[in-house]
């Protein structure tokens, strides 16, 4: 990182915290009426936790029409789980069958992804609170109405905070992806830093790479999701400039990515020579800017871009000017064309950072196409599909989320019969009494910590270890120390607030608020006994032993997955150089026939080629993703290493590469022949067909300037089926009818 910004300021101004806020405020909100007001301690209790469970759906960042159809979802589902739970409560046979069973239920929503994910464990959640007090069927339906109403609460009073806020929530998503921005952009500097070890800084590159893909798709969907209308008004106006920041944050991130040096060549060709460190330079400025943008658009404020990049600019071009006197553009053609485009890059990139410093100071009135514009940009939204399919075909022991539910069904059964022992067994009534029926939190522990995949499930119960530590250390400080009710009452409201913010920042912090939370409410309710704090930790400790263990149950290594992950990323690597020639074609028919503004065929294919860039930097931050989990699960477990981290390093490459071509081919009426056989043969290789690359790759004039992109993505791709060679047989990728030959 870096930004002058420090993380803390960056959280306090996310979106992470602002939905913090708002969650806790939805969810303690009604527990407080009911209790404050009307004195009903356990109605606020059972009103909190259906309004908890909906909150779960209301994730800070995401799109509002899903969140209010996924808490419309949490809602209904959990109140009737809520029932079904209640009801089985006071009958052993009931309650052993019901709860296994609602656990694999759940736990198979996972195959709709993250949303799915969400509404399971919310419904799994209110399914473990609900059973920790056998209740008579009368108790049961004013339980559930309760919980209902909680719940319905919380649901309106999102859609409403929603409908207010709305420009808030946007700029605060958005100043995310940029303050990723610009520590992509940072570790981008470090490659022009001789002395920083280049396989650190690729490694570095590429986590921020997914962290910056995952964080502009939040932005994505926020931004596009609230287009302009075509009218003056003034949200209008909010939203335009929004979105005419967004559009310039990707194009910056884009031209970024459209480029993958062979630095360790440029580091030898020019180990002394001031030019990569100017580059180096006014990269880190830029990342500077940058921050200070993202934090002015999360406080509303206007910016003025400070730190000039014009010194590094004229001693770069100072520097090339001297290169050229040497001689360079005689003896290596190539490096030179590299170095100018190195110069353009960086000279665009500041251009494009004023230009987004000027979005922040005026009102930019909407496009005139409004409706065009938008039908467009609709494109590049994710969609979430909730078909029935989807969950029938993977209701078989080859799927990945059919096994997750079962070891989840297997470890509520195990977790159930401990706490069954722990109930019966005469040590533990004679030390701790209160330690008896709490196989709820056992089995709450294991729903939190156990995910799909083995490295994620083991991960987490590291995290949630340290964070329940902490709390219970910090709470025993805490009642030792403080006797005021309102101290705790405030406290708590804190810890709520940290506990739902900091969850996808920081697990084990959140852990820690959240651990702190819940004993602060027993420490309400039950004054002055500590035991608590106790029993909790050993339930945690219990719960966590028995999530590792059950992990290693039908387990889904992420080997399994990594090849059909490698495949996609092929695909889209494939279509995103299919769709790159198609827009070249495009434009060069365009040109021939005359047409000067910008006619539908290329418009379309513009967009096609966009969203087919998006689709690439998904593909590939999934890939990372899973073979960063593989890496963390035991060695015997991994398998082709080197071939998948080969594999990862070149479709970055290739990505790369295609990005910087194609613009380059748009502004040529035609290619030479050198050029369009490598094209061809880069096609060939990414579907699984022999070729033979060009022996020589014309350079002459401006044809420098793309002989080694073309050089890298042939190399890239030959690499690439190579190593898919030794994974798994692969059927071929069919050639796309859209496809156009790229010949001139």
């Amino acid at each position: 990182m870096t930004s002058t910004t420090s993380q803390l300021q960056r959280f306090f101004y996310s979106h992470y915290f602002f939905g913090g806020l708002r969650q806790s405020v939805g969810v303690l909100l009604p527990a407080f009426i009911l209790w404050g007001i009307f004195g009903w301690v356990a109605g606020g209790f059972v009103a909190a936790v259906g309004a908890g469970c909906v909150a779960i759906l209301d994730q800070p960042g995401g799109p509002r029409r899903y969140g209010i159809n996924g808490m419309v979802a949490a809602l209904c589902l959990s109140s009737l789980t809520t029932a079904i739970t209640g009801l089985a409560s006071s009958y052993a046979l009931a309650i052993w069958l019901t709860v296994p069973a609602l656990c694999f239920a759940f736990s198979m929503l996972t195959v709709y992804g993250k949303h799915g994910g969400l509404l399971g464990f919310a419904c799994l959640l209110i399914m473990t609170l609900t059973m920790r007090i056998p209740m008579a069927p009368a108790d049961v339906w004013q339980h559930t109405l309760t919980s209902f109403l909680g719940g319905a609460f919380y649901l309106v009073y999102s859609a409403i905070a929603h409908r207010v806020l709305w420009h808030r929530e946007e700029q605060q998503a958005l100043s995310v992806a940029l303050f990723a921005t610009a520590d992509y952009i940072a570790a981008r500097a470090c490659f022009y830093d001789v002395h920083l070890d280049l396989e650190d800084s690729y490694r570095q590159l590429v986590h921020h790479q997914s962290a910056t893909t995952d964080a502009h798709q939040v932005a994505r969907d926020m931004v596009l999701r609230e287009l302009p209308r075509g009218t003056r008004s003034r949200g209008d106006r909010l939203r335009q400039g929004l979105l005419n920041l967004f559009v310039d944050m990707v194009g910056l991130l884009d031209s970024m990515v459209a480029t993958h040096t062979d630095y360790a060549t440029l580091r030898h060709a020019l180990p002394d020579n001031d030019f990569l460190l100017f580059a180096r330079d006014a990269l880190i400025k830029l990342a500077n800017n940058i921050g200070g943008l993202a934090l002015n658009v999360a406080r509303n404020r206007h910016t003025q871009v400070r730190n000039s990049v014009k010194a590094e600019l004229r001693a770069m071009e100072f520097e090339l000017q001297q290169l050229r006197e040497s001689g360079l553009t005689q003896s290596n053609p190539e490096l030179y064309a590299l170095l100018v485009q190195v110069l353009r890059r960086i000279r665009n990139m500041t251009n494009r950072v004023d230009r987004m410093a000027e979005h922040t100071q005026s009102q930019v009135l909407p496009v005139a196409d409004t409706a065009r514009e938008n039908k467009t940009l609709d494109r590049f939204l994710t969609r979430q599909k909730w078909r029935w399919d989807v969950l029938a075909r993977n209701l078989n022991m080859q799927s990945v989320h059919f096994r997750y539910a079962l070891r989840v069904a297997v470890a509520a059964m195990v977790a159930m019969a401990i706490g069954l022992v722990m109930g019966h067994a005469s040590i533990v009534r004679t030390l701790d009494p209160g330690m008896a029926g709490h196989s709820y939190w056992i089995i709450l522990t294991v729903l939190i910590i156990m995910k799909p995949g083995f490295a994620l499930t083991r991960q987490r119960n590291g995290w949630r270890l340290m964070g329940t530590l902490l709390g219970c250390g910090f709470a025993l400080i805490l009642f030792a120390l403080v006797e005021n009710q309102a101290i705790f009452l405030f406290i708590l409201v804190i810890c709520s607030i940290l506990g739902y913010a900091l969850v996808q920042v920081n697990f084990t912090l959140s852990a820690l608020a959240n651990t702190m939370m819940v004993l602060l409410v027993f420490h309400l309710l039950i004054p002055g006994s500590n035991a608590v704090v106790g029993e909790r930790l050993i339930d945690t400790l219990i719960g966590s032993a028995l999530a590792l263990a059950c992990s290693y149950l039908l387990p889904a290594w992420e080997r399994q997955n990594l090849d059909a992950l490698a495949r996609t990323l092929q695909t889209a690597n494939l279509e995103f150089l299919r769709s790159g020639l198609d827009y070249v074609q495009a434009q060069r028919a365009a040109r021939s026939s005359g047409t000067a503004p910008a006619n539908d065929t290329q418009t379309e294919a513009q967009v096609n080629w966009n969203v087919a860039r998006k689709n690439v930097h998904l593909a590939f931050s999934n890939y990372t993703a899973a073979f960063h989990r593989m890496m963390d699960e035991p060695a015997r477990r991994q398998r082709h290493v080197p071939v998948l981290n080969r594999l990862l390093i070149q479709h970055h490459t290739l990505a790369s590469q295609i990005a910087a071509v194609i613009p380059h081919l748009a502004r040529m009426d035609g290619e030479p022949k050198g050029i369009a056989q490598a094209i061809e043969t880069t096609l060939d290789l990414l579907q699984d067909r022999d070729a033979t690359p060009p022996n020589v790759i014309e350079t002459e004039g401006d044809l420098a300037s793309i002989a080694y992109p073309l050089r890298q993505m042939t190399k890239a791709a030959r690499i690439i089926r190579e190593d898919m060679s030794e994974l798994e047989p692969t059927p071929s990728l069919a050639p796309s009818p859209q496809h156009h030959a790229a010949t001139g």
